[in-house]
């Protein structure tokens, strides 16, 4: 298994009566991407300022790389971690270049690497324009550069593809990718589920400051018991009987019956039995957005 990057243990944070973290035990390992996911207010930004060392919590313990988070030799791994914050403010009078060399002597790394960086976020024909006449994705794009200088262990990611096209967007997950694959640990926090639902490896759901799932979408669907659905259209029409339960009939030609996740291998596997032509096969699993919404509605005090 691989090694631990990030651990909360019962780790609350309070702010008088108000909490904004409650509780909340969670591990991310090593080659590993999660989604952080929970409307505003939820505890996502105080669990990265937790994990970043920029608060302490109230109670619990926060670890990275195995050390007390806001400790001082935590302090000294911050070169290991890259941030994307949900909101980027760059000096509009800089140029990109000038730009990601600020951040790189800040986190006391070479700016060789710097060019290389700036072409693989797309942004390289643009180095030597002011920041203040970049589009909204170019300075996204920028802001992404950054958090990869120093090739992080670890990376915090919020919101990180506002603001960008759709070939950006693919552009950004290639990156992901790449780093998991290599062995970082890549958190983001996003409302953009049905976007990263094929990018994640686990998605956290936090609600009111406290963790309400944790798992992969195929346990998440298996513990909320959402049924995904199966329909065939025929090659040509069945007479009212064609198909038993649990298939009804849709019109002359289409069917539809529901399974839950544990069920559906089964179910899938039991088409072959039909003994009719078939045209067609459709599978609608429940997506993200529907476990996310589903998973809140049954968490209402």
């Amino acid at each position: 298994m691989n090694p631990v990057h990030v651990c909360l243990a019962a780790a609350s944070k309070h702010y008088g009566q108000h909490r904004a973290l409650d509780g909340v035990d969670l591990e991310l390992r090593a080659g590993e991407c999660v989604a952080l996911a929970g409307h505003n207010g939820a505890g996502k930004s105080t669990l990265i300022k937790l994990v970043l060392g920029l608060i302490r919590p109230t109670h619990g313990r926060v670890q990275l790389l195995g050390h007390d988070a806001a400790g001082r030799v935590a302090a000294r791994l911050r070169h290991d971690i890259g941030y994307l914050p949900e909101t980027v403010a760059l000096h509009p009078a800089m140029t990109g270049a000038e730009t990601l060399a600020f951040y790189a002597r800040l986190k006391r790394q070479p700016l060789a690497r710097n060019a290389t960086l700036l072409e693989r976020v797309g942004i390289a024909d643009a180095a030597h324009r002011r920041v203040g006449g970049y589009s909204k994705g170019m300075r996204q794009r920028l802001a992404l550069a950054q958090a990869l200088l120093g090739h992080p262990r670890i990376l915090l990611l919020d919101e990180p593809t506002t603001g960008l096209d759709p070939a950006s967007r693919l552009m950004f997950y290639d990156i992901v990718h790449e780093l998991r694959d290599a062995g970082a640990t890549v958190l983001l926090s996003t409302h953009a589920l049905a976007e990263i639902a094929h990018h994640v490896d686990r998605v956290v759901v936090m609600k009111r400051g406290r963790k309400v799932a944790d798992g992969t979408l195929a346990q998440l669907r298996q513990d909320i018991g959402i049924p995904m659905r199966l329909r065939l259209t025929l090659s040509a029409p069945a007479s009212s009987t064609a198909l038993p339960a649990p298939w009804h009939r849709l019109d002359e030609t289409r069917f539809e019956r529901t399974c839950h996740e544990a069920g559906k291998v089964d179910a899938i596997r039991a088409i072959g039995d039909i003994g009719l032509p078939i045209a067609d096969i459709d599978i609608h699993i429940p997506s993200l957005d529907e476990i996310y919404a589903h998973m809140l509605e049954r968490t209402e005090p």
